[in-house]
């Protein structure tokens, strides 16, 4: 979707990015939030099950051992006939025993013919017991519970059976908790599991909500899937590239690079650089680069053939790493000598379109002044000088590239007013030295417009402008001469004119030189330079396979 598309829907980034914001945080409040409902829902039930277990078994077992005791009691282990005293001490003891016991919500004590000597119920105290009559194995099961209905309603009952001294069965004693109140004491449970669940949801809602934040402040607004994409695009990307790619952290540790960069700076084929340090790669200038913040272009390496640009990485004014840009020199020469070819065509067509309309102006006067012969011998002459010059240099020269450049220049020095010279006994072959014609091109045409510029400077108006240029080459060595009759350079700034940035003639100058005595030194070449003030300025650029 185009921007202007975007904004007539009222559609922007930030709308995009809030979106996928607030997508990402549902996905994962949903996903938590299902997972929390669940284990918390199973832990609950298993929580709630396994407890009501238990407490039921504690319940039996409380139940058994309050009817056991009272089953064991001296005072019950007696004939089934009670006098009143002894029914008033049993009565106050039980009673007293009851109190202690908060569980136990009645005690119940009956003989063999099943008359209640004991109810915590007084008033039931000497009725007919019409309830369940207990079953026991005597000697073996003496006590158990059960569930039953009585005159409180269902109860949980423990049964315990009473034998005198002679062994004899005389009565039994019932342990009575009502299913009333252990249902409320279940409520209870459920309850507290219950609290104790949702507050254990909200303290997960609590860390999925923060989860949710850091997730999708780590993916910075992005869907997961979408920004696995952008991932696998960008490393598509970054490995199409002709650049190297080399990404570290403020610790100097890679955290990426792509196959170029890999192939640039590592000797072993194949090596896998990402995690190690930059000082490992041995290059001091890149490991230098770590400690720099500043942004630096076009900086050499170690390694002749690679230049390198730093982008430093800022978070909150922080630099937290550096992407280094990693430039095959060839190719970066290449690409600025199609630029400077492209100048140069730019400046040959318009001395030419100068010096074509000079010409025009000649012919249509003398054709005014009705003097056709002459008009017709200087079209004749002007085309043979034209055509030797061409020719000359044609022969001379076998690159095309470096020809047609001099032939531009030879116009440029026309419009200028400049006699371009193309010394006696010039050669060059490409086959003599394995030298790009693109890195030639740089350096012939940054001398030659250095010289076309101190000869248009020049106060001299009296002596003739001459622009004397020569090239030989045989095979492994070649020698450019550029020779000018401008104005000189001064001793004083003589020593300085291939420096970085020096420049005479004000700012953002001063790289030409400094690009051409690179390229030179690169290829195992030397340049001289000698000049006198008010006499003129040559150049001499050389290379042989010895030097290399």
């Amino acid at each position: 979707m185009k921007n202007n598309e975007k904004k007539k829907l009222g559609i922007n980034n930030s709308t995009i990015k809030n979106t996928t914001l607030k997508s990402i945080q549902q996905l994962i409040f949903r996903t938590q939030f299902i997972l929390i409902i669940s284990l918390s829902a199973f832990m609950g039930i298993a929580g709630v099950l396994i407890n009501i277990y238990y407490e039921t078994e504690k319940r039996d077992s409380n139940l058994q051992n309050v009817a056991e005791t009272i089953a064991r009691s001296p005072i019950l282990i007696k004939e089934n006939t009670y006098s009143e005293d002894e029914k008033m001490i049993l009565s106050e003891y039980l009673d007293s025993l009851k109190e202690t016991l908060e569980d136990i919500d009645v005690i119940s004590v009956v003989n063999s013919d099943s008359i209640r000597v004991y109810h915590s119920n007084h008033s039931l105290i000497g009725t007919i017991y019409d309830g369940s009559q207990p079953e026991f194995n005597e000697g073996l099961n003496d006590y158990y519970t059960a569930d039953e209905t009585g005159p409180s309603g269902r109860q949980r009952r423990a049964y315990a059976a009473i034998y005198n001294e002679d062994g004899e069965y005389v009565g039994f004693v019932m342990a009575i908790m009502l299913m009333k109140n252990i249902k409320l004491e279940t409520l209870q449970m459920l309850l507290i599991f219950l609290l104790i669940t949702v507050v254990a949801m909200l303290i997960e809602m609590m860390i999925s909500d923060e989860l949710s934040n850091r997730v999708k402040k780590s993916l910075m607004g992005y869907e997961p899937d979408v920004f696995s994409t952008m991932y696998k695009m960008r490393d598509n990307i970054l490995e199409a590239l002709d650049e190297g790619i080399i990404a570290f952290d403020s610790k100097g540790l890679i955290q990426f690079a792509n196959d170029v960069a890999v192939k640039m700076v590592s000797n072993i084929k194949g090596c896998d650089i990402v995690g190690m340090n930059v000082e490992s790669i041995g290059d001091e200038i890149l490991t230098n680069a770590i400690k720099n913040g500043d942004r630096e272009i076009n900086v050499s390496l170690g390694k002749a053939d690679i230049i390198m640009d730093r982008i430093p990485i800022k978070e909150n004014d922080q630099i937290i790493g550096s992407v280094a840009i990693l430039h095959n020199r060839a190719e970066y020469t290449k690409l600025m000598e199609d630029l400077s070819g492209t100048r140069y065509l730019v400046d040959s067509m318009r001395a030419n379109n100068h010096d074509f309309t000079n010409k025009l102006h000649v012919i249509l006067g003398l054709i005014q002044m009705e003097m056709y012969e002459e008009a017709t011998m200087y079209i004749q002459n002007i085309t043979i000088v034209q055509r030797e010059t061409i020719s000359k240099i044609m022969n001379a020269v076998n690159d095309p590239a470096i020809a047609a450049l001099l032939i531009g220049k030879n116009a440029r020095a026309s419009e200028l007013n400049v006699k371009f010279i193309l010394r006696e006994g010039c050669y060059y072959s490409a086959t003599d030295m394995n030298l790009p014609s693109e890195t030639l091109i740089t350096i012939i045409g940054n001398l030659l417009d250095n010289a076309l510029e101190a000869l248009n400077e020049s106060s001299d108006f009296e002596s003739e402008k001459e622009l004397l240029f020569g090239i030989y080459s045989h095979p492994g060595a070649v020698l450019i001469t550029v020779d000018d009759t401008g104005g000189g350079i001064e001793e004083k700034n003589l020593g300085h004119i291939f420096e970085n940035g020096y420049s005479t003639k004000g700012g953002g100058r001063g790289t030409g030189l400094y690009q051409v005595k690179m390229m030179v030194e690169n290829f195992g070449g030397k340049i001289i330079v000698e000049s006198q003030k008010d006499i003129g300025t040559s150049f001499s650029v050389s290379f042989s396979k010895e030097n290399g």
